[in-house]
């Protein structure tokens, strides 16, 4: 059973991690157990562990923050063993050089920053980049299978279920004209063309002709009227 300052300063970490969560970081205790912590690390840009999700627990002594936790990662990832402690200076392998003022926030930011590293450790594998590249993709897909992992995390099953959805095609843009208009376009165009530049040399004729109206020589107009006289002449003038 946990001592009454272990429950109250994982009570406490836990409302900070609401309060300000750590980048690439979550964590929630067990409902039943204030103790087993769960936690979901998620890769880094720019390393083979981009676009992964990787689940695991944290087990806390009694004695917390006085002693340290047991970590274990439960998401196949290329780096450590799944479902088998993991070699860290902040967990119970090493006692020695716990420090009570590290807390979960720390501890799972520590081993996200080592499981991007390459050294060796008691826990660790050694795999290709390649390989944890394509343990990275599926690791989403690994973790929804989770009873566990599903009730503490609906998010990433929301994700998850959110990326099974098909993708959605574009719908084409339905031109507003009618069948046919967009071909009949071009011969409207070149009729009204053709209409106008028949308007066009036609206007130029009436205006030569109302031109030779307007010029009758006065000589001629003299010459009209006296020989037709004015009654006789007008109609030969608008000739």
């Amino acid at each position: 059973m946990a001592e009454k300052a272990c429950v109250k300063r994982l009570q406490k970490e836990y409302r900070a991690l609401c309060k300000e969560p750590v980048s690439h970081v979550v964590a929630r205790p067990s409902p039943n157990d204030i103790l087993e912590w769960h936690y979901v690390l998620e890769g880094s840009e720019g390393t083979p562990f981009a676009g992964g999700f990787y689940y695991g627990k944290i087990k806390f002594p009694p004695e917390y923050p006085f002693k340290p936790p047991g970590i274990s990662m439960t998401t196949p990832n290329g780096r450590f063993m799944t479902q088998k402690k993991i070699c860290l200076s902040m967990s119970d392998f090493h006692p020695e050089s716990w420090n009570p003022m590290w807390s979960v926030s720390s501890i799972l930011t520590g081993l996200l920053s080592f499981m991007m590293d390459n050294s060796p450790t008691t826990g660790s594998v050694s795999t290709t980049v390649a390989e944890k590249e394509k343990l990275a993709k599926a690791s989403l897909a690994f973790n929804c299978k989770n009873p566990t992992f599903r009730k503490l995390f609906p998010e990433y099953v929301e994700k998850y279920e959110q990326q099974q959805l098909p993708s959605q095609p574009v719908p084409e843009q339905v031109s507003s004209m009618p069948a046919g208009a967009e071909k009949s376009r071009p011969l409207l165009e070149e009729h009204d063309n053709s209409t106008k530049d028949e308007v066009n040399r036609v206007k130029p004729l009436k205006d030569v002709k109302n031109q030779q109206r307007k010029s009758v020589p006065t000589w001629l107009l003299l010459l009209l009227v006296s020989i037709f006289g004015v009654v006789m002449a007008l109609p030969l003038l608008q000739l």
